[in-house]
């Protein structure tokens, strides 16, 4: 038995090479991914102003920032002043770019009092490449 090739084969063939190519592209890219946690405890009499301050610097980096991929926070529901930041970077370029804008650098100064302990905790992602929805 003969198979005509209406082209559908072709079609077969270039999406599985589009496939593994983008497949070694994203599985490169999680492989410099900079992924960490930022473990604050914020001034209880200054909990709202940093909230502020903090949605604000999150919201433009997101925004403006290709290299930012997450910035997520939390705080303890036992101890709301206990904020804990989940970063994800496409790399540690970005990062070092990220710490270099405006938006950033107005939120360290605006609250760098604020702060009254941060301990940056370098991860391994147990999953990479694990979309946030």
């Amino acid at each position: 038995m003969k198979i005509r090739n209406t082209g559908f084969s072709h079609f077969v063939l270039t999406l599985a090479m589009m496939t593994f190519f983008f497949c070694s592209y994203v599985s490169a890219q999680n492989k410099t991914q900079m992924v960490r946690l930022a473990k604050l405890v914020i001034d209880s009499t200054q909990l709202e102003s940093y909230k502020a301050a903090l949605k604000e610097e999150i919201e433009t980096s997101i925004k403006l920032e290709p290299g930012v991929l997450t910035l997520y926070a939390v705080s303890e529901k036992n101890d709301p002043t206990r904020i804990t930041i989940l970063e994800i970077y496409a790399d540690t370029e970005s990062y070092k770019a990220h710490v270099q804008t405006p938006h950033f650098i107005k939120y360290k100064t605006a609250t760098k009092d604020m702060v009254r302990s941060l301990e940056l905790i370098e991860t391994v992602p147990l999953l990479p490449g694990m979309k946030i929805k």
